[in-house]
């Protein structure tokens, strides 16, 4: 691996902010382009979960090279995401969002940087907390410093048993083209196959957050009546790509009661294509 420096100095330094107002139009949109079947998202009445990304898009990769420098861009890809939820996201919000690198980490194939990012409503109130870890494959920042994203890894033991629930999904072959617009996302590993296939990828490739977001309303489906209200904790590991064209299974498993906060119920998950593992660790938190 490399040796690179990470800046100590950028951890904790906020990003200026970032003032998003809501529409319905823009909630169906992302609805209707990650293949969401749920009405009220695609009717825009209130937003699907990952949607929450959607604002603070633009304040993450600057947190993030606040420690890792610049010329790192780009090999930075997405490690894992962590969204809380203390309210959905609805039509006629206007969300300032900020994020800041809380710390970052050496491991055996690079190095990752872990930035936390909040949105809050016209009236100050919290409506969501994000924790996302952007690894660097190859580079050694020669230690671990500060505070890293909370856990959620899913038990071996969990996975060996049978699943409450396996939902099998299909990723379109214009999701990226339709995604992108969508969420504001434009890099061009999911939009130009040449610039992919430059990038060591086997051809465009499904935004992480896309797949992501198919996860969370097949476990809403599933698992809570597609009641987005009642979800408190969506989060992932990002293990491989996915591509277009491709179905993927997702299997979920009920965690047990003594590892679940009173009031709610926490699923583990993970999702497949073949035999591939593309999400790992994944942990859905619901009120009862």
């Amino acid at each position: 691996m490399t040796a690179v420096t990470f800046e100590d100095s950028g951890l904790g330094q906020w990003t200026e902010d970032e003032v998003f107002e809501v529409t319905a139009e823009r909630i169906a949109e992302y609805a209707a382009a990650t293949n969401d079947p749920i009405e009220a998202h695609l009717e825009g009445e209130i937003a699907p979960p990952v949607f929450a990304v959607v604002p603070t898009f633009f304040s993450m990769a600057p947190a993030a090279l606040e420690v890792a420098p610049v010329s790192l861009l780009m090999k930075l890809v997405h490690g894992e995401q962590d969204f809380h939820f203390h309210r959905p996201i609805r039509p006629g919000d206007v969300l300032t969002c900020k994020a800041r690198a809380t710390g970052y980490a050496t491991l055996s194939t690079g190095s990752t940087v872990v930035v936390y990012a909040e949105s809050r409503d016209q009236d100050g109130e919290l409506v969501n907390e994000q924790w996302i870890t952007a690894f660097f494959r190859g580079v050694d920042a020669g230690q671990t410093v500060g505070d890293l994203a909370p856990g959620h890894a899913l038990a071996e033991e969990v996975t060996a048993t049978a699943p409450v629930a396996r939902v099998t999904q299909h990723v379109d072959e214009d999701q990226t083209f339709r995604y992108s617009p969508a969420s504001g996302d434009p890099m061009p590993i999911h939009l130009d196959e040449e610039i992919a296939q430059m990038s060591g990828l086997p051809g465009i490739i499904n935004h992480g957050l896309c797949t992501m977001a198919f996860t969370s309303w097949a476990a809403l489906q599933e698992l809570a009546g597609g009641d987005v209200n009642r979800l408190k904790r969506f989060a992932v590991r990002f293990a491989k790509p996915v591509l277009p064209g491709q179905d993927m299974t997702t299997s979920f498993w009920q965690l047990d009661d003594a590892t679940v906060e009173a009031g709610t119920a926490a699923y583990g998950f993970q999702t497949a294509v073949g035999d591939d593992l593309v999400i790992r660790d994944g942990l859905a938190v619901f009120t009862d």
